[in-house]
């Protein structure tokens, strides 16, 4: 995953300009999906983040709260962990629960049960659609459905890959359908372009 990570990083531009030049569509079409693509690939990305970012910031406050040592430190490996949906903070705050039954301390467990059940589950269901819709104007539940219907289908990288694909056929839609026009088009960032031209010809 990383060496393919390194080179799509390395040749990005290039491939991207390949792809539009191949694309037997015209000019305005190729330039609307791409703009869409580009649009919904950094939402998601950002929108991950940001939920990784406050479930760590939630989870330490919950480590804190019950009494366990290390608050920040959990916290920070938790938002670490969130960005990886297969494993995610549970890895940590199972465990911990189960430490706080083990040694009888039974509210802080059941706290730290519930606060992660409830809380931290509500974050990621209502914040990511929030943050990602906002970006992509989409609505709501379908960056949810989308996400979560990704996930079940392409495992990890679903998360990203739903939401595109979900992107890409509302754009392929409401172009058959007349419902954008030219003038509401986002055009290709010109310098991006222009770095691909560069890219290739050396």
């Amino acid at each position: 995953m990383l060496y393919l990570l390194f080179f799509l990083l390395k040749d990005g531009p290039y491939l991207v300009l390949l792809i539009l030049e191949s694309l037997p569509l015209s000019s305005y079409v190729k330039q609307h999906l791409f703009a869409k693509f580009a649009a919904v690939a950094r939402a998601t990305v950002k929108g991950t983040v940001a939920v990784a970012l406050a479930q760590g910031a939630l989870g330490g406050f919950a480590f804190w709260i019950a009494g366990l040592d290390g608050s920040i430190l959990w916290g920070a490996l938790m938002a670490f962990l969130s960005l990886i949906p297969a494993v995610g903070s549970a890895i940590i705050w199972v465990p911990a629960a189960i430490y706080l039954f083990a040694t009888g301390q039974l509210w802080q467990g059941a706290f730290i049960v519930g606060f992660f059940v409830i809380v931290i589950g509500l974050v990621d269901n209502i914040l990511r659609p929030l943050l990602v819709g906002k970006d992509t104007r989409m609505p709501d539940y379908l960056i949810l459905i989308a996400t979560l219907g990704g996930m079940e289908i392409y495992g990890i990288n679903g998360f990203v890959i739903g939401p595109l694909i979900a992107a890409l056929f509302i754009a392929c839609w409401n172009l058959l359908s007349g419902r954008e026009h030219a003038g509401n088009t986002d055009e290709i960032d010109e310098e991006f372009i222009e770095e691909a031209k560069n890219s290739r010809n050396e």
